[in-house]
């Protein structure tokens, strides 16, 4: 890769582990927060759902935000924000007060995704931009696991609300390395990408059957690992009797592969040249497998194998709701079309957790873990029906485009 992507790619990287240190501590915290406060397992899911509620709501606008006023200081706006609502979460002192933060909160990081994306767009050439991307999102486990081994240290010794407030200041030292060494876009995309397009070229972009499907993917794989990520340290905790100590510690190989797969699948994505189909049906087949074995293990290290192995193969299934459009759009269109696909994955986010929640009050553990079986088996559906290279994707999003501006001939 180039010079300035690999430096884009090492700087988004610690964005982003930023973020989800951020958002996912909460997911350790929720038994003590739950205690605090007096809550049900229906009102936990529900501080997790109304974070992925308002971060699903800003997505498309996020990129729009982008596309029109640059990616990064839409996302530098972003990073600011939502670290001063990650340390007002410190001060919440009932529920209803917890779930305007947590609301505010996923407004404001929501913005980011799109942006991001979109930034690194600038800064690849379209053969790369899976891989260059994957390799930015394997953060995401890296943010999983430093939220694990930072909630393992701060919960047992200062509490949730001390946590908050230290890990609030984490997005400074990120804008702080923006601003000294984030590189210009590469010459291309400078020259070739910043013509004005026309509203209704973007509406046949965004609203394309081919940009919905890849959503779909996202929404199916999504449904999975928020659901199941929200919900195991307190399932751990309250089923198995395990130390949050021992559930950060055990969160170890499971993050650490689920990062391995993101950057496998972005990798055989683009040596396949999209191709979502040939990765996300056996990966998402035996993910949905493993759901209907995981909470039946007893054995706490066996337990952390399974999991391990499920994380590996769920994280293949990430890159390729990307890959083709990806390859295929231009990066004028990346940030509304990145937050269209995001979106899909944030809705999940909204309905997973809680369902998980309202499934374990009223049902069981083990039931919830096998609801979740929902998702990976829509993203077989979705990636079976989409567009399967860039060619495809572009004749199917020029058909739209013709066909809602027939005068005009347009390709992304």
């Amino acid at each position: 890769m180039p010079r300035t992507t690999r430096i884009t790619v090492m700087l988004l990287f610690a964005a982003w582990v930023v973020d989800y240190i951020d958002r996912t501590v909460i997911n350790f915290a929720l038994p003590s927060i739950g205690k605090d406060l007096g809550l049900d397992h229906t009102q936990q899911g529900l501080l997790i759902s109304v974070f992925f509620l308002a971060y699903a709501i800003v997505q498309v606008p996020g990129g729009l935000l982008a596309d029109r006023y640059g990616a990064l200081k839409v996302g530098t706006i972003g990073l600011i924000a939502w670290s001063v609502f990650t340390g007002l979460t410190a001060v919440a002192w009932s529920f209803a007060v917890l779930l305007a933060i947590r609301f505010l909160f996923g407004l404001v990081q929501g913005v980011f995704p799109a942006a991001a994306m979109k930034a690194l767009a600038e800064r690849s050439v379209p053969e790369q931009r899976t891989t260059a991307t994957g390799w930015t999102n394997s953060s995401n486990a890296v943010g999983i696991l430093a939220a694990a081994v930072i909630s393992g240290i701060l919960l047992p010794t200062v509490g949730w609300r001390i946590m908050f407030a230290l890990i609030s200041v984490l997005g400074m030292a990120v804008i702080i390395a923006w601003r000294r060494w984030m590189p210009e876009p590469l010459p291309q995309d400078a020259t070739q990408e910043n013509e004005e397009l026309s509203a209704a070229e973007r509406r046949a972009v965004l609203f394309s059957p081919a940009l919905l499907g890849y959503a779909a993917i996202f929404f199916g794989y999504d449904v999975l690992v928020w659901g199941v990520t929200a919900w195991t340290p307190t399932f751990l905790q309250e089923e198995r009797g395990v130390s949050m100590t021992l559930v950060a510690v055990a969160a170890v190989p499971s993050t650490l592969a689920a990062g391995a797969g993101v950057v496998l699948g972005a990798r055989f994505s683009d040596r396949l040249g999209g191709r979502p189909r040939v990765i996300v049906v056996p990966a998402m087949a035996f993910t949905a497998a493993m759901l209907f074995v995981l909470p039946r293990t007893e054995p706490f290290p066996l337990f952390v194998v399974v999991g391990t192995v499920m994380s590996l193969a769920a994280g293949l299934a990430f890159m390729p709701a990307f890959s083709v459009p990806l390859r295929a759009l231009r990066s004028a269109y990346m940030g509304a079309a990145s937050g269209v696909i995001i979106f899909g994955g944030q809705v999940a986010g909204v309905l997973s957790p809680l369902l998980f929640g309202v499934v374990t009050d009223h049902v069981s553990y083990t039931t919830a873990f096998e609801i979740m079986a929902i998702g990976p088996l829509l993203s077989i559906v979705a990636a079976s029906l989409v567009p399967q290279t860039a060619d495809e994707f572009r004749a199917k999003v020029a058909r739209r485009a013709s066909a809602v501006e027939p005068t005009k001939e347009s390709l992304p």
